[in-house]
């Protein structure tokens, strides 16, 4: 079935175009909504939320660009609504504020993709959030501000302080590695 017969299918509400539409696309939003949500089911709820908007505008959708980026983008904003309504938002962690400075690339290069995300998520709350915007969603500082309803400095602090964090993460994970070959090579003489 081909996307635009699919799309026509659930405006015309027929269940099976319905579940075709939501197998097809749920892993992915589901990995969208899990870098917003504080655990699992959170994410999952985000997930409903965002294809029962994804259903109910799908005759807004004007067939520019690509259907996928459509439902992700409402994905995104959807996750964002619920982080702007929630207080956890507002916590304060009380680090220091850092300086930028670059990612060891060698650290980055021994994790997995599944460790690189799990360290993410593991962010403080507001850090993860403009972190998911800014590097993997694409938005400007400008634009995140504009969604969280921060200003840009701040939008570029919480940057600065997520990317910091996860070189301080990173650089123990290469750490921990090193002792753990060193270790390796002991009981393998």
């Amino acid at each position: 079935m081909t996307e635009h017969d699919l799309i026509q299918g659930c405006i015309r509400e027929d269940k099976d175009c319905q579940r075709e539409l939501f197998n097809r696309y749920a892993g992915k939003m589901l990995t969208v909504t899990r870098r917003y949500a504080r655990h699992r089911p959170e994410a999952e709820d985000l997930l409903q939320d965002a294809f029962i908007k994804v259903f109910n505008n799908l005759k807004k959708f004007e067939g520019k660009g690509s259907f996928e980026g459509w439902i992700r983008r409402i994905t995104v904003n959807t996750a964002l609504k619920n982080y702007n309504k929630s207080s956890f938002q507002k916590e304060n962690i009380g680090l220091p504020d850092y300086h930028d400075s670059p990612v060891d690339a060698e650290a980055v290069s021994n994790l997995t993709e599944e460790e690189l995300l799990k360290e993410i998520a593991q962010l403080p709350e507001g850090y993860r959030v403009v972190f998911n915007l800014y590097v993997i969603e694409g938005f400007s500082h400008k634009e995140i501000a504009d969604a969280l309803g921060i200003g840009e400095s701040t939008s570029r602090s919480q940057l600065v302080k997520a990317r910091k964090l996860l070189q301080e993460k990173l650089a123990h994970f290469r750490t921990l590695l090193g002792f753990a070959f060193m270790a390796l090579g002991f009981w393998l003489k």
